[in-house]
């Protein structure tokens, strides 16, 4: 069983991707709603996996969720981050991923794709 750090700024979108977490057997540990509390987040619990929004509120160490992805990837080169973006964020998705994002999920998301995400990289 992996620990999952979820971060995204809407309450509802956590609770759908915790939804899924949960049915797969994970354990969901600490919960962000945004990218600086993400990134405090991971350095505490350490989770085998981050779900993280793209598009957060700016904060003091992150303006949005690219930026938490960069931070995160800084102090662990080996952490397992996978975005979750909107439809028509490419450019976004591609910036994530060459910052070190594994993969990512677009909203709304389809369970079977969270699943995948979760069983490739957990």
């Amino acid at each position: 069983m992996a620990g999952v750090l979820i971060a995204d700024d809407a309450s509802f979108m956590r609770n759908v991707l915790k939804r899924i977490v949960l049915q797969s057997g994970h354990e969901v540990i600490a919960e962000a709603g945004s990218g600086d509390e993400a990134i405090l987040l991971y350095r505490q619990h350490k989770p085998d996996l981050v779900l993280m929004d793209i598009v957060m509120p700016a904060g003091e160490m992150a303006k949005d969720g690219i930026e938490a992805l960069k931070k995160i990837m800084s102090e662990d080169a080996s952490a397992k981050c996978v975005m979750c973006s909107s439809m028509g964020q490419q450019s976004l998705i591609v910036e994530a991923l060459k910052s070190g994002a594994k993969d990512f999920v677009t909203k709304p998301f389809k369970p079977q794709k969270v699943l995948e995400v979760l069983s490739k990289y957990c």
